[in-house]
């Protein structure tokens, strides 16, 4: 019965999702002329309209914890990146988060001129040192207009307990920014595995880490936020699975 109802909910929700994703897109693509402002209010809408369906439906509710380390003002989140279900709910955490992302996405038909309207940050991976100075810049001028700068330090989706290394913008931004960097562990994975069909129904886990303060080498710093980030995420998958099992 659980695995009748896994599929039925995985099928219409992303059935749904797939509607929710294009036709609005399509239709509201003149929202990229407006200025930033309201085009970060319209994807804030979409994202929160997203967070209740995948609720509704899929059965994927969160829950935040440690938000007392998130500073008012300006900073780094530095997140783990499991899923594609926490890029949809960025805006309804953060208000107008800078995202940094990997430029080749802007490419996408329509959607990319979603994300530049937006004032998203687009790494060129290949670019080297000029890519990196071009990021740099873009993130500089977001913290002026008072944006939390969000990175994920991995560059793509891992999924739970598997290891892939830190890339060098999230460090390059912190020594440049002189920004406390937020490490941000989740476990979505779990239950939105990268490129699965099947959602599995359950409570995703967002807890943001005490602030690493400016002023640590570049090496101290990646060492501490890989060990923070890792842990955390490992233990809130650990968690999850545990709880799961009591369950059944």
């Amino acid at each position: 019965m659980e695995k009748i109802e896994l599929w039925v909910r995985s099928i219409l929700f992303n059935l749904v999702f797939l509607f929710w994703v294009t036709v609005p897109t399509i239709l509201f693509v003149w929202i990229v002329l407006l200025p930033q402002s309201k085009v970060v209010k319209v994807i804030r809408y979409w994202q929160a309209t997203f967070a209740w369906l995948a609720k509704t439906i899929a059965g994927i509710d969160y829950v935040i914890t440690g938000w007392k380390h998130v500073p008012h003002g300006a900073c780094i989140i530095a997140a783990k990146h499991q899923s594609a279900w926490e890029t949809c709910v960025l805006n309804v955490l953060f208000h107008d988060p800078a995202i940094v992302l990997k430029k080749e996405l802007t490419y996408i038909p329509v959607w990319g001129w979603f994300a530049k309207a937006s004032g998203l940050i687009p790494i060129d991976r290949k670019g080297g040192a000029k890519s990196l100075l071009i990021m740099k810049k873009a993130a500089s001028d977001a913290i002026k207009a008072g944006r939390k700068i969000v990175i994920f330090p991995q560059g793509t989706r891992v999924k739970p307990h598997t290891h892939k290394p830190y890339k060098v913008g999230v460090a390059a931004m912190y020594q440049d920014l002189k920004l406390p960097v937020v490490p941000m562990a989740l476990n979505s994975g779990l239950f939105w595995p990268k490129g699965a069909f099947l959602k599995k129904k359950g409570i995703v886990t967002i807890e943001f880490l005490p602030a690493i303060p400016p002023g640590l080498t570049r090496s101290a710093l990646m060492r501490k936020l890989e060990e923070q980030l890792e842990t955390a995420s490992d233990r809130l998958a650990r968690e999850a699975i545990s709880c799961a099992a009591k369950k059944k």
